[in-house]
């Protein structure tokens, strides 16, 4: 083997020219070198030194790369932590406005005294009483919805008396009510609600009668308690005290009551918004019932937070069937329509909607909580940026949170057969969907066929629309920030964050009307009642409803400010 070196190299005090040389023999830790110059004298090189001189190939090639990968990923993960790390430190969504010196700060109080709070109370219980039930769009109680007619009128003599005050029935049995601003520049608004409510048995396990409206521990139980007469009740209770009061709004602003909310609100409130929209009402802003104050329901938060919904998930119900020949059980064929039916629903089941969490609404949620919880939560929810995916892999573990991360699919009805010893010519089943904000219906309609994959299996939609628009939370939303400085100037301690609702509300028909429906009441929600709400032992305390009152009672004044201020301070762009 023969050696170039292109510089000199000392060893030992002998110099190795820049000539061949001849490799003699190696050992396991030297090489020797003859040097034709010199072939008295033998040079020994070490091993270690000759091989990181000479092994410039492939290998040490791979090695640099891998090492130049290494450190590129090591500054990349820490650049990523500090950015995360800064992050997590500033965020802090929820000052601002709150502390910006707002136009008008004179409102007046309200003092419920003892006679007061029993005759309030008193009409409460009595609207609980009536059985407004919505059973469907063609079966509701007309009955009950005339005898809610009058208790209003009684319950409130100064709103119907009133000369500041319009109001008409729409589709006979809802209400709309305007009243008149003083300032007829300022754009309206709207407090929506609805009388109806769905049906409610005692023998599914009530502990008071459903329409008793019967008190226990300080709690009123009844169907409609929460959804949605307490919001009813409490708009036109705390109008009719601002009345009394000699308070006259510079803002006007409307107050709707739809009857059939329960079954879709074709006639309530869809009257109700065509009657707006010949009138060329432009709204500023929509409250309807939806979402609330959760205490305790977020596991991890530090404190109560106020979810104001600025969006509804879509919906669809479709229906599957399958049609074959019907035969006699004695002699089956290989697959009836039910099994073939069954096997599309497992399917559907098998393979859920894919996970979208953080591509709507849901992720401002989490960032406006996100300081109120520990670490490490609070370095996760102020970099969902980085981590949406985890978090969205943790919450589709439960069935209430998996709702924030997909578009849910729920087989609730499956008819097939009419004889034990015949196999049915149909078999059909109906799913219902609950879109998320960053689907379409057709997207949706299009993964069922899909997932489905079989063409004995006819799809048919019943109903359905798309998710709706997302209104504005920034610090230039007036409903929303007029909605959380209510709140805060009532509870100093809550977190107030935007939300989205996974059920629908009849607000869905205004949309045309206005850019910014919020869903919020401030009913206050423990863990356990969500499953209150169209379920058993529906209730509100007596607290709270005064409270709903009272809510509505501020919000009214609040309204009545020209302009939003501007920021007391800067906040992080979400």
């Amino acid at each position: 083997m023969e050696l170039n070196f292109s510089t000199q190299w000392q060893t030992d005090s002998i110099i190795l020219c820049m000539q061949p040389v001849n490799v003699c023999f190696q050992t396991s830790r030297w090489l020797s070198f003859n040097h034709p110059a010199c072939t008295a004298h033998s040079v020994r090189v070490p091993l270690e030194q000759h091989t990181t001189m000479t092994d410039s190939g492939p290998k040490f090639k791979i090695f640099k790369f891998l090492k130049i990968i290494f450190s590129s990923f090591i500054i990349t993960i820490l650049l990523l932590f500090t950015i995360a790390s800064l992050r997590t430190l500033s965020l802090d969504v929820n000052v601002g406005l709150q502390l910006a010196q707002w136009e008008k700060t004179n409102n007046i109080s309200l003092a419920i005294d003892h006679h007061q709070r029993e005759e309030l109370l008193a009409h409460f219980k009595e609207a609980i009483r009536i059985p407004t039930v919505s059973f469907s769009e063609t079966d509701i109680n007309t009955t009950a919805l005339l005898q809610f007619d009058r208790l209003l009128r009684k319950a409130f003599p100064t709103v119907f008396s009133s000369s500041l005050v319009d109001h008409e029935v729409v589709a006979n049995y809802s209400h709309l009510f305007w009243v008149k601003g003083s300032q007829p520049d300022l754009e309206p608004y709207l407090l929506l609600a609805h009388i109806d409510v769905v049906p409610a048995s005692e023998s599914d396990g009530w502990e008071a009668p459903p329409f008793s409206a019967k008190e226990i521990d300080g709690f009123i139980y009844g169907r409609g308690t929460i959804d949605d007469k307490s919001q009813v009740m409490g708009i036109l209770q705390a109008l009719e005290y601002l009345l009394i009061k000699g308070y006259a709004p510079r803002r006007g602003f409307y107050i709707g009551l739809g009857h059939d909310e329960e079954v879709s609100g074709y006639q309530g409130a869809m009257n109700i918004m065509h009657i707006l929209k010949q009138r060329d009402a432009q709204l500023s802003f929509v409250l309807d019932e939806g979402l609330a104050v959760l205490d305790g329901v977020i596991s991890g938060l530090e404190g109560p937070a106020a979810l104001i919904g600025i969006s509804e998930k879509g919906s669809a119900t479709v229906k599957l069937s399958v049609s074959m020949a019907p035969g006699h059980s004695s002699m089956p064929p290989r697959e009836t329509s039910i099994g073939i039916l069954a096997a599309a629903v497992k399917r559907l089941e098998e393979n859920p909607m894919p996970r979208l969490f953080g591509h709507g609404p849901e992720r401002g949620t989490f960032e406006h909580l996100a300081h109120k919880f520990g670490l490490p939560m609070k370095f996760i929810m102020s970099n969902l940026w980085l981590f949406s995916s985890l978090l969205g892999r943790v919450l589709e573990r439960k069935p209430d949170t998996n709702a924030f991360v997909r578009t849910t699919t729920a087989v609730t009805m499956f008819n097939a057969g009419v004889k034990v010893n015949v196999i049915p010519a149909l078999a059909e089943a109906y799913v219902n969907l609950r879109i998320h904000s960053a689907q379409s219906l057709q997207e949706v309609l299009d993964l069922i066929q899909s997932t489905v994959g079989d063409q004995r299996v006819k799809m048919e939609l019943v109903n359905g629309f798309d998710p709706l628009p997302v209104s504005s939370s920034d610090e230039r939303a007036f409903g929303f920030q007029i909605i959380k400085k209510t709140v805060l100037d009532m509870f100093p301690t809550v977190t107030v964050a935007p939300g989205i609702c996974i059920g629908n509300t009849d607000s869905r028909h205004f949309k045309d009307l206005t850019n910014d429906i919020y869903r919020f009441a401030p009913a206050w929600f423990k863990p356990g009642d969500a499953q209150r709400f169209h379920g058993i032992n529906e209730r509100i305390s007596k607290k709270n409803y005064e409270e709903l009152i009272t809510f509505y009672f501020s919000l009214i004044q609040n309204c009545d400010i020209q302009k939003l201020p501007d920021p007391h301070s800067s906040v992080h762009e979400l």
